[in-house]
Formats: structure tokens, sequence, C-alpha cells
């Protein structure tokens, strides 16, 4: 499966190292150091499947490996200068080459765009007696800015120590999360996490570094070989740093049967106990996971039952509906006849007193006509009364006129 590893170190003046011999071993690449005269020859090494520079842009100087490690190590003066930072970083096995180069390229981009320096990147494939996943990469960087003109101010936040762990965990994170990004792409399910077991909530131990003097300690007692011999690793350096040259770039746990060295030991005891934890760890998400189950399906079955209510309740509140606008309408029918009783009960009245109506109209009518016949009656006689009292009155005789005075 994949795991997480980053880890910062410095390139020191005061264990006898130096930035050409550093980047010569790392890229297998012969170097010569013009501050000291030096020639770091590792053109023979094996192991170092890439290596490629990462620069700021405008810096095309710095394409050359051998002017950008000497501008690095001429630009320091003092005799326990910081001459380079190196990142090292596991590589998912599960990548392929392509991949893997991508993805130290990618995290190498972001270091230089965040402080400026430039960048050298080796990928180193797994020791042949280490384990076979253990696909690595050193990105060693600058500590100055690299400019167009040269080397420039020094990268401070990762020097002092106010602001060198917040910037360290930055990358940290940034690391976790490109990686879990490659890892997508490749289709691949495992995901690694850059916090400690605690800050994940895991109750297990983290194994302690091994190192590269115990790292090769291992190595050769596995091999069959008890001692060290002299050489290897960067010239001109004490047995303790040659150690680390042997070995520093395969950061890998040791063959199991090979735990002579103490930190060996305590780390087989410790991956013993995280097994167990692990176990014990699957076992409870696997009871967690049926508990899940359960109650998924309980919440299923409750969802079905409430389902089949609500369905239910709706047909019982459908049907009251119904019934409920069937009673409405029969009460509209029982109103309706009694408004058309009370309609035709006040047309009949109505017809009655019409009727009442004209009969009066009727009687006086006819009462009118009897008295106007009756005073028609009276006036013709009165009138034929009276042409019989002319007729009975003697006849006046009249006298006639003579003619006018004036004829």
């Amino acid at each position: 499966m994949a795991s997480y590893h980053l880890s910062v170190k410095s390139v020191s003046r005061a264990t006898g190292r130096s930035a050409p011999a550093a980047a010569a071993y790392r890229t297998a690449t012969r170097i010569e150091n013009q501050r000291d005269g030096l020639v770091h020859d590792y053109t023979r090494r094996g192991g170092v499947e890439d290596a490629f520079l990462v620069l700021p842009k405008n810096a095309a100087w710095a394409e050359d490996r051998s002017a950008l490690w000497n501008a690095a190590e001429g630009a320091e003066k003092r005799k326990d200068a910081k001459v380079a930072r190196e990142y090292e970083l596991a590589l998912p096995h599960e990548l392929s080459p392509a991949q893997r180069r991508s993805l130290a390229s990618g995290f190498a981009q972001e270091v230089v765009k965040r402080f400026g320096v430039a960048a050298d990147i080796a990928i180193h494939a797994p020791h042949p007696e280490g384990d076979q996943r253990n696909w690595h990469a050193h990105v060693l960087t600058t500590t100055r800015v690299v400019t167009a003109e040269g080397m420039g101010a020094k990268t401070r936040e990762l020097d002092v120590l106010q602001t060198s762990g917040p910037a360290v965990e930055a990358l940290r994170e940034l690391w976790a999360v490109q990686v879990n990004r490659a890892l997508e792409r490749a289709q691949v399910a495992e995901r690694v996490d850059h916090r400690s077991f605690a800050r994940q909530g895991r109750d297990q131990v983290a194994e302690q570094h091994m190192g590269p003097a115990a790292t090769a300690l291992e190595r050769h007692a596995a091999a069959g070989r008890p001692g060290l011999t002299p050489g290897g690793g960067e010239a001109g350096q004490p047995v303790t740093v040659r150690l680390q040259a042997y070995a520093e770039s395969d950061n890998q746990k040791p063959p199991a049967p090979a735990a002579v060295t103490r930190i060996s030991q305590r780390n087989a005891e410790v991956r013993e106990r995280n097994s167990v934890a692990a176990l014990a760890q699957r076992a409870l998400e696997a009871a967690r996971e049926r508990v899940g189950e359960l109650e998924q399906a309980a919440t299923q079955g409750a969802r079905k039952v409430l389902g089949f209510a609500r369905a239910l309740g709706a047909s019982i509140g459908a049907d009251r509906r119904r019934q409920e606008a069937a009673r409405q309408e029969q009460e509209a029918e029982r109103v309706r006849q009694v408004e058309a009783r009370r309609v035709e009960q006040e047309r009949r009245a109505a017809e009655q007193q019409a009727a009442r109506e004209r009969t009066a109209v009727e009687q006086v009518w006819a009462r009118v006509q009897a008295e106007g016949e009756l005073a028609r009656q009276k006036e013709a006689e009165k009138a034929q009364q009276k042409i019989e009292e002319e007729r009975e009155r003697p006849a006046i005789t009249q006298r006639p006129r003579g003619p006018s005075m004036g004829r």
C-alpha cells in the first residue's frame, strides 16, 4: 500500500559536506567543487532512475548543474553554513515511471514557486537488498533565491524556528494532497495522510526513523557482512557521514531477520503492536460496518413502514375528502331543494295575490262602469226631460228688427 514520507534535511559544512558533492551523489553525475578542488564522480552509481532541474524563470545560467551548485557553494562564507536543503519524498510504487516523475516535479515546482530557489530532483529506485516498493525522490534545493544574475538572498523562512515549523507542515500537507491526487488519477484506491497517528485518531505507534547509518548496518547484517568497509559516500567525510552516504538515498525498512540495531528491534516491536492494533481496528471497523448495515436496514424498513403509513394516511385522507365532498354536495342539494320550494311557494303566493288583485280591479272597474252607465243614463234622462220641457213651453214671438239708422 502507498505510504507517506517527507523529511527535510540540511546540507551543512559543519558535517563536512558540500553542495556539489550532495548533488553529484544524488544525481549520479560528476561535479568538481571549485571551492576546494575536489572532484565528486558518481557516474558509476546505480539506482538513479531520473534526474532533472526545476528552476525559476529567467535563470537559464542554472541549467548547468555544476554551475548551479558551485554558485550555491561559493555564495556561503561561513565554515558552518547551510549550503543546500534536501526534501526526501516517498513515491507510491503503484505509479508508473512517468507518473512518479510528474509527481516529484510538481512538488519541486511548488517549492521553487514559494521560495524562489532552484531544485535538483533525483528519482531513486529501491535498493536491491531492501523493500522493492521503496521508490523515492531527493529534491535538493538552494538555500538562496536564484535570480537571472546569480544567487540572491537567503530563504530564512525555513531557517527561523518561528516560521520553519508552519512552513514545513504546509509542505507536508501539500505533498499528501499531491500524492493522493496522483493515486486518484492512477485509479489506485489507497490514500496517504501527513498527520500523525494521534492526530488521525488511530491507536498506533509510529516507528522510529532508521537513518542511513542504522539502515546500512542492517543491510550488511542481512547480507552476512558484520562490518563496514571504508569508502562510499561523499569523499573526505567522516565514517558516520560515509555511512549516511551509503544509504541516505534509500529510506526503507530493513529486512525483518536482520534486526541487529536497537532502533530496528524497537521498530519490530512497534510493527507487532501495530499489527495487533490494526487487527483490532479492522474488527472494530467490521463491527461498526455491520452495525451500520443493520442501522441502514432498520432505516430502510422504517422508511418503508413510514411510506406505507403515509400512503395509508393519504388513502384515508382521500376517502375522507371524498366523503366530505359528497356530504357537502348533499347539503348543497338539500339547500337547493329548500330554496326551490321556497321560491315555488313565493311564486304561488305571488300568483294568488295577483289573482286577488286582478279580481279586485275587475270588480272596481265593473262598479265604475256601472256607475258611469248610471250617470250617463241620468244625464240622458235629464236632457230628455229638458227637451220635453222646451217643447211644452209656449213660443215667444219676436218683433222683427228694422233697418239701421245709417241707412
